[in-house]
């Protein structure tokens, strides 16, 4: 025979309104806790462009231009420019790539160093042949940025802008079309 438990008798069970009031507790906090750590939240415009970026060599291959933003994480300037970079690079999907390039990762260290990167954000601007033509150094707005994509889609001049600018076309130390070398150049972070 089995004795019944002294401590169940002395508490009776809980009645539909108790269990309510704990349910609702108990919902509470998980969505308190939830809240707390970003809920369904979106991530931010900087960290959406930087998962959905192509890669740098299969983009320049591609036949669209190519627009390189050079950014950090902690860059409030770049995370201010983000969400009309964002809006704009899906608006001309598939006929421009978008590629972020975080200065903080050792793995760019070549291309911060190919492109004399010593601020950000800084943008290189590529042809459809993958062609280096020109550079924005600083924060844009979604107008500037809007005028520089038309420019690359339509192969257009850059537009007039403060801190945009075409690159030379001289290459390899050869003047272009003379045959004639030019005196080699020290790059901005050439101490010699």
């Amino acid at each position: 025979m089995i004795l019944p438990d002294p401590a169940a008798e002395a508490s009776p069970p809980l009645g539909r309104r108790e269990r309510m009031v704990l349910a609702a507790i108990a919902a509470a906090l998980a969505l308190l806790l939830f809240g707390l750590r970003g809920g369904l939240q979106p991530q931010a415009p900087l960290e959406q462009l930087a998962r959905r970026s192509p890669e740098l060599p299969l983009a320049l291959a591609s036949g669209r231009p190519t627009i390189v933003e050079f950014y950090a994480d902690w860059c409030e300037a770049c995370r201010s420019m983000a969400p009309a970079m964002a809006a704009l690079e899906s608006e001309h999907r598939g006929e421009l790539n978008v590629v972020l390039l975080n200065v903080d990762n050792p793995r760019w260290s070549q291309e911060i160093d190919r492109y004399a990167v010593n601020g950000i954000p800084q943008l290189e601007l590529f042809d459809r042949g993958g062609h280096a033509i020109g550079r924005s150094l600083g924060a844009r707005s979604r107008p500037e940025l809007a005028s520089i994509m038309t420019a690359l889609i339509e192969e257009t001049p850059l537009p007039l802008l403060a801190g945009v600018g075409s690159l030379s076309p001289l290459t390899g130390g050869e003047a272009q079309g003379t045959g004639q070398t030019t005196p080699a150049q020290a790059g901005p972070r050439s101490h010699s």
